[in-house]
């Protein structure tokens, strides 16, 4: 799809997304919350700015000027948990005048038949660098 359809500069794979990180590229910004990244794991490097905000799910009202600021001039990849926020705010940041990418699969992919996410898809299966507190 062209980025006029999308609403955003394009949908990335997350081995894109690391080499682009690693490379200097790009600056990855995870749009997860704060309890998301403490208890399922985060990439290292990648800037946490939530889309949201635990537990309500509010809109988080600092999300403009944190990406911008996350941007500092270069283009930017969206992690989320499955790459549904992550679009969301992807086009919210192209509104801002960003370059911004969403990664498929997010950190954890899918669901599975049983409701597990991990084992379809994601930055985490695919065994691109990550942590855990």
């Amino acid at each position: 799809m062209s980025n006029n359809q999308l609403g955003y500069a394009g949908d990335i794979t997350p081995e894109t997304a690391n080499e682009w990180m690693q490379s200097g590229a790009a600056v990855m910004i995870d749009v997860r919350t704060e309890a998301e990244l403490a208890w399922v794991g985060f990439v290292p490097g990648a800037v946490s700015v939530p889309w949201k905000k635990w537990p309500g799910m509010a809109m988080n009202p600092a999300f403009d000027d944190a990406v911008r600021a996350a941007a500092n001039g270069k283009k930017i990849a969206l992690l989320c948990r499955s790459g549904v926020r992550s679009i969301a705010a992807a086009q919210r940041a192209t509104e801002l005048g960003l370059e911004a990418y969403n990664i498929l699969e997010g950190f954890e992919g899918d669901a599975n038949a049983d409701g597990h996410r991990g084992t379809q898809g994601g930055w985490r299966m695919r065994g691109l660098p990550w942590r855990q507190n």
